[in-house]
């Protein structure tokens, strides 16, 4: 993992000062502390920090010239099937055994496209072509890997973090908010790729290379992309063994590393499997655990049980909640971006400690969005029959099958789509309240990544648009907590159910039966079962969470207080402040339990005191 920022002007010699691109650089130190490097052409400049996990000699630093020296490039992350593509390629003149040198090498043999489309990783990729004086930026198909440009009539600049670009001499003083993104954000708490909220500053989107020309010109290519429709799908049951595989040899090939690497291990069903798999693979694997002090969150109990059936070396490492309290503001300084999900707090906590004896984690992430996982699913698709019926129907009918007990959810009565009920399941202050803080917005249903939810015509396919949903929603806001709190903390964290033909495997998988809880994530049960009794599995996970509505009305009410109440609201021009606070000040008047909403604004205003922003 590494941090790179890139410019690439349109008009020679228009690069600003070296001292202010080093400034932007050092932006990202944390993300790599090991060395730091910057090279430049006649219309560009690149930089980088590098985090050593594969030769750890100056082999592997960057940027690094392709042979020809056509192709000049940056890369943060890691291709996890370089050694196959060596072989394949015949890439004999290699002088490490780095990925990077093979990305380069096959830019040569293969060119820009082909290069990308055989990347089997977790990456964020700029490459300038010096002979057609063009810039081209990937980003890996699950978005593991943050890449945010921005453009302007000088050029463009490529970073690895949303600050090095609105810092840019280029876009710090014409910064223009997006109003849109701004609703959307208060709504779900996070970036939705491509956007981002400044006008000007674009994120690529998960799967997708953009080539610059030195005119301006900006094309956009997708070069994978799951969703859009279902091929011919498999049950559990016949994908199973491909799974299972596939599994063992995306774990396998993420062990690689020349740094020390252990695993998290939770009391759930994702991380235990993949250090049962891990451990398969790695007989003195070790495993990390935080303990908290609630014990109604604590899952070090279990996690220990799990290690000790395991076989593996497992460390519980406490976190007390006066930890978890004095480094709320130290995390926020770590986010780039405005991010509103609280679990970042023990995230940057816990790869914290992990970091004190580890460089690379293995991580149990993308389990729930790949095999359905989460609960507010199966609402969802035991319900759809109700959007058979026309909407100005279905309420009467809905309002009175809830009266008499037939019902227990109001969801069809509320949205007229499911694809509006599934983006209202996604977001913590309710559409109304929205509406009022930001009247004349358009607000972002969150459902334009490659699924239609108004057709709903079979239980198969609505299962199919909940999971593309869910990869390209809610996995996406996961990922962008954990690389920000890992890489706070100079940390790489691997995910293997994110790796490429075991997704596009997953992708091709669709229950037989969706019903009820034991149905969750039923084929990842069944794989754990191979290692620990079911009775086991059977156990509800707790979560990786913070008292949270506590926190708000006791440790931290004064400075929320401070910072909403008695402090300029960002963006304050696109908004209505007596509605937000309004919104805030019901939560606390018990009109309404939002805790996560009312944690939104607050991040908001946290995020733009840490930078300066008001």
């Amino acid at each position: 993992m590494c941090g790179f920022l890139t410019e690439f002007t349109f008009q020679t010699g228009a690069l600003p000062s070296q001292d202010e691109f080093s400034t932007l650089l050092a932006l990202s130190k944390h993300r790599g502390p090991d060395s730091t490097q910057i090279e430049s052409g006649s219309q560009y400049r690149l930089g980088f920090n590098r985090l050593a996990i594969l030769d750890l000699s100056a082999q592997g630093n960057q940027p690094k010239y392709s042979p020809s020296q056509r192709y000049h490039v940056v890369f943060n992350g890691e291709i996890y099937n370089y050694r196959e593509l060596a072989q394949h390629y015949a890439l004999t003149q290699l002088e490490s055994h780095s990925d990077t040198e093979v990305l380069v090498h096959l830019l040569d043999v293969l060119g820009i496209e082909p290069t990308f489309k055989v990347l089997n990783g977790m990456f964020a990729i700029a490459v300038v072509d010096t002979k057609l004086n063009t810039l081209h930026l990937a980003r890996d198909f699950a978005g593991i890997k943050p890449l945010f440009y921005g453009v302007s009539n000088q050029g463009v600049v490529a970073a690895s973090q949303f600050d090095q670009v609105f810092k840019h001499p280029w876009f710090k003083n014409g910064l223009e908010l997006c109003p849109e993104v701004m609703k959307a954000y208060f709504g779900y708490g996070y970036m939705q790729a491509p956007e981002t909220i400044y006008k000007t500053i674009f994120q690529v989107n998960p799967g997708e290379w953009l080539s610059i020309t030195a005119d301006g010109v900006i094309t956009k290519h997708p070069f994978k992309l799951f969703a859009t429709k279902i091929p011919t799908a498999l049950s559990e049951d016949e994908a199973y063994p491909m799974l299972q595989d596939l599994l063992h040899a995306s774990v396998k090939k993420q062990l690689v590393s020349d740094v020390p690497l252990a695993s998290f291990l939770s009391g759930g069903i994702d991380s235990p499997l993949i250090s049962a798999i891990a451990k398969a693979h790695e007989p003195n694997l070790r495993a990390f655990t935080m303990a908290v002090d609630d014990k109604a969150l604590d899952e070090s109990e279990k996690a220990s049980a799990y290690a000790s059936i395991l076989d593996l070396k497992h460390t519980i490492e406490p976190i007390h909640e006066e930890e978890l309290l004095t480094a709320i503001d130290t995390h926020f300084k770590f986010f780039p971006e405005p991010f509103g999900d609280y679990s970042s707090i023990p995230t940057f906590l816990i790869t914290k400690k992990a970091r004190q004896n580890y460089t690379v984690m293995l991580s149990g992430d993308g389990g729930d969005e790949l095999f359905f996982g989460y609960p507010r699913l199966l609402e969802v698709i035991t319900h759809r029959f109700w959007f058979h019926i026309p909407f100005w129907f279905r309420r009467p009918l809905v309002r009175l099958a809830n009266k008499l007990g037939l019902l227990s959810t109001w969801g069809p009565y509320h949205y007229k789509t499911i694809g509006d009920w599934v983006s209202a399941k996604q977001r913590y202050i309710f559409e109304d309240q929205l509406n009022a803080m930001m009247p004349d917005v358009p607000l972002s249903t969150n459902t334009e990544n490659g699924w239609d939810f108004k057709s709903v015509s079979s239980g198969k396919r609505l299962l199919a648009g909940l999971r593309a949903y869910e990869f390209y929603g809610h996995l996406q806001r996961v990922l962008t907590k954990v690389d920000r709190m890992s890489m706070a903390n100079s940390l790489e964290v691997r995910v293997p159910f994110l790796d490429l033909n075991f997704v596009e495997q997953a992708f091709q998988t669709i229950p037989r039966r969706f019903k009820s809880k034991p149905d969750l994530k039923r084929i990842l049960k069944r794989m754990l079962s191979n290692y620990v009794p079911p009775q086991m599995i059977a156990q509800e996970k707790k979560g990786f969470t913070v008292p949270l509505d506590t926190w708000l009305n006791h440790q931290l009410h004064a400075d929320l207080k401070k910072v909403i109440f008695d402090t300029p609201i960002y963006g304050e021009n696109h908004l209505n402040v007596i509605e937000l606070r309004a919104y805030v000040q019901a939560y606390y008047d018990k009109k309404h339990d939002a805790a996560w909403g009312v944690w939104h604004i607050y991040a908001w205003q946290k995020w733009a005191l840490a930078h300066q922003l008001i």
